[in-house]
């Protein structure tokens, strides 16, 4: 059984992550300064895979890129599997 914790953990990880990539597309519109692509993965490898790829979908950023395209679903296999391994387990 998954600790409620984890839950609100992986919950507020992903939702920032998925701002993270608004924050990064609309400085991108607006020719600002840019979140660096280190910064966007890691969001993405701390647990929020799955909110960066809904928002990499939802603010088409970064979906010319093929390690964002490939790169990010990977991780977010690898997590979810171990999120049932964490629940089945």
């Amino acid at each position: 059984m998954i600790p409620d914790w984890l839950w609100i953990y992986l919950i507020v990880v992903n939702a920032l992550a998925w701002l993270l990539c608004g924050w990064d597309k609309r400085a991108a519109i607006r020719h600002r300064r840019r979140v660096p692509e280190r910064t966007l993965f890691f969001g993405g490898i701390i647990g929020g895979a799955f909110g960066f790829w809904i928002g990499m979908y939802c603010f088409h950023h970064k979906t010319r890129h093929r390690s964002f395209t490939i790169g990010m679903p990977i991780v977010w296999m690898i997590q979810a599997g171990l999120l049932c391994w964490l629940t089945l387990g």
